[in-house]
């Protein structure tokens, strides 16, 4: 093992953009290998090549399809041999508009992405490599789980169900993996844009940091919490927020 390489390898669903390929970025940048999903092959394609072809592969397919995770978990063992980290990263919100006039196949489809999908990917992750190496798991909640959410409700309960899943995956994969969540608050994405585009200053004037996430911000959390100065850290949800709890009960 070189300097430049940990030995360790991360599987990271959702990162041909955003946040998903901060996280991706961060762990390449202190040497792991990286498997990243997504939907669309040339993005994928594309950062892939950022990332650098001998660091990183891709599998395109819909995080909600089982065939596709097990196809995901096989080109990485294929490909890498192991894979120490999940980072459930991939999710939808397709729909605005009040909790009362939610259409519930939509809420469905909300859920199949955003928790099912995550909690595929750690069984598969489990059984492939991390029950009898160890490992870590980071699933990306959102502090719209913590909090009401309104008009994006669909979402917020569904990451809600994802900081759950986080305490059952630590509870049940202890000692031998770890699991934890993040929880952030608005980060400057493609994802996002609809809660900051053409509003970003007064967006952010509401965080007691003055500014909203970047991917980095969420990378560097990622990062440290699969690193060997987390050891003792498990069923935790992170918040990364700039500070938007702090006015929490603010009047």
């Amino acid at each position: 093992m070189t300097a430049q390489d940990s030995g360790k390898v991360a599987l990271i669903t959702g990162a041909s953009r955003g946040i998903g390929y901060g996280i991706a970025e961060a762990l390449v940048a202190r040497g792991d290998r990286v498997c990243i999903t997504g939907r669309g092959e040339d993005a994928l394609r594309e950062a892939v090549e950022r990332l650098g072809p001998d660091r990183a592969i891709a599998v395109a397919g819909k995080a909600h399809d089982a065939a596709h995770r097990a196809v995901v978990v096989e080109r990485t063992m294929e490909a890498f041999g192991r894979v120490d980290f999940l980072i459930n990263n991939a999710g939808t919100n397709p729909v605005f508009g009040p909790i009362a006039d939610l259409d519930l196949d939509v809420v469905r489809k909300v859920f199949e992405t955003n928790v099912v999908s995550a909690l595929g990917f750690a069984q598969l992750t489990w059984k492939a490599w991390q029950k009898d190496n160890g490992g870590a798991i980071v699933n990306i909640a959102s502090i719209s789980g913590v909090t009401a959410s309104p008009l994006i409700a669909a979402y917020g309960m569904s990451k809600a169900a994802m900081v759950n899943l986080t305490l059952q995956l630590a509870h049940e994969f202890a000692p031998v993996v770890r699991v934890n969540a993040i929880a952030p608050a608005v980060v400057k994405t493609k994802f996002a844009r609809a809660l900051y585009e053409g509003r970003e200053a007064e967006a952010a004037a509401a965080y007691p940091l003055g500014r909203l996430g970047v991917p980095e911000d969420i990378g560097g959390a990622a990062a440290f919490l699969t690193s060997s100065q987390s050891e003792w850290i498990t069923g935790q949800t992170l918040m990364v927020d700039g500070g938007m709890f702090l006015n929490a009960g603010v009047g």
